[in-house]
């Protein structure tokens, strides 16, 4: 039975490495999902809200009843001596008789509680918690487009090393196959030692490109598992290819769409800023007005010679105050008049601001459609592009193989055609990053 048991045990721990170990599966939606609520971005905006709400709070609770209490115990290890006239005492006059007043030892408990009846300022900094409190919503917001963008840019990189990596090697392969063959006419003597060298020397530059497009590829990976709020180690599978996504990024429909200012988040920003720089003058100039608060006080004392303040025998005194407490401003040599006008400058700068924001975010737009429209132009040329460079260098090679072309115009047009090859991988990258440049443009979710 038991070594039954230890099999069980063995093999579940087994199991659980296995499921441990099998990658994290994203589309591009899904990776974009998934960044969305475990990026390191996203969760310190959301603690950024929760700091806020509790700030808010903190700002509600001074206008609301504050109690404290208070103990104090006193023993004097040596009373204070006053001097009195013998002669009350039926002494001597002119002379002083030495005594001491009070008990050695002396407790005094209270409680106090306080209440603010009216404070101009109070009531302008409910007013800015509240304000607060949408600066950090805003910036969740923002950060959300921030790390949307982000990790379309991180995927398409990925898939992009990946691409590079299977073109390179099949160039590669392709490279020494020629070498091969070339290598066997220059020994039958058909061709010359040095079209045997050109295939080597453009082979060699492959095999450099490609080390290096290998070490960019697990670059690449680790950079989508920090996007994503992922361990660098975890292993992850994406199952958008490149093309694909070259055509999910094609959505000529967002030529038509219009700019919305007063929803976009940066113009909304630009507005809570106004907004802030409001309740900051009204703030300053609320300094002004006079404060009310109230409090009520309730204390109880005991004198002993002796620690006896625990002892039923012992006597209480207790006492009780009621009070308000007026606070009125007169005078600050123009100190709250020139922080007033300070914050005047600041509200008329946050104007301006606003103002140049909105046109910003117009012309940001024409901008961005433009670079979006030449993205899908030039996505179609170097398509084209790198057929014609396959045909070309097809031929050559063929020509080459059957004695009538020169190795150097097959290591021409074999260049020309890895150089297309990038250019085309480049520019559906270029089409998936400036459709998502121009949906953030365009504040679209």
């Amino acid at each position: 039975m038991k070594k039954i048991l230890l099999v069980i045990f063995s093999l579940s721990f087994f199991l659980q490495g296995i499921a441990q170990e099998k990658p994290l599966q994203f589309n591009l939606d899904e990776a974009v999902n998934y960044a969305l609520k475990h990026s390191y971005a996203i969760r310190n905006a959301k603690l950024d809200i929760d700091a806020a709400k509790k700030k808010k709070w903190e700002t509600t609770t001074i206008g609301l009843p504050q109690v404290s209490a208070k103990v104090d115990y006193q023993n004097f290890l040596k009373q204070v001596v006053t001097l009195l006239p013998s002669e009350i005492f039926g002494g001597t006059p002119g002379t002083f008789s030495e005594v001491t007043f009070g008990t050695k030892k002396n407790i005094n408990a209270s409680i106090t509680v306080n209440q603010l009846l009216f404070d101009g300022s109070y009531l302008i900094g409910l007013q800015s918690a509240k304000v607060f409190l949408q600066i950090s919503e805003l910036g969740k917001e923002k950060t959300e487009l921030a790390i949307k963008e982000a990790v379309i840019n991180a995927y398409g990189n990925v898939l992009l090393s990946e691409e590079s990596v299977v073109i390179l090697t099949h160039n590669k392969n392709l490279l020494q196959k020629n070498l091969d063959q070339t290598k066997a006419i220059v020994k039958n003597g058909l061709a010359e030692e040095q079209d045997a060298e050109q295939l080597q020397i453009t082979l060699s530059t492959i095999k450099n490109q490609l080390n290096k497009a290998k070490r960019l590829k697990t670059i690449s990976y680790k950079m989508l598992n920090i996007t994503l709020g992922v361990d660098l180690n975890t292993n992850i599978k994406l199952t958008d290819s490149l093309e694909s996504l070259a055509v999910k990024s094609t959505d000529l429909g967002l030529f038509s769409k219009a700019l919305d200012l007063n929803n976009h988040i940066d113009f909304k920003i630009a507005e809570n800023t106004k907004k802030s720089n409001e309740l900051l003058m009204k703030f300053e100039m609320s300094k002004a007005l006079p404060s009310l608060s109230a409090f009520v006080n309730y204390s109880k004392f005991a004198n002993s010679d002796n620690f006896t303040f625990f002892n039923k025998t012992q006597k209480w005194f207790d006492s009780s105050l009621f009070g308000l407490s007026l606070n009125i401003p007169v005078f600050s040599s123009f100190k709250r008049s020139s922080k007033t006008q300070q914050a005047k400058i600041a509200l008329e700068q946050s104007e301006i601001n606003l103002q140049r924001t909105s046109q910003n975010l117009r012309l940001q737009v024409a901008s961005v459609k433009s670079d979006y429209q030449f993205s899908l132009d030039q996505y179609i040329t170097t398509k084209e592009n790198l057929r014609l460079a396959e045909r070309i260098e097809h031929k050559e090679s063929v020509k080459f193989f059957e004695g009538i072309g020169s190795s150097f115009e097959l290591t021409a047009a074999q260049n020309q055609l890895y150089q297309k090859q990038q250019e085309y991988l480049q520019a559906i990258l270029a089409i998936i990053n400036a459709k998502i440049k121009l949906e953030n443009a365009l504040n679209i979710k």
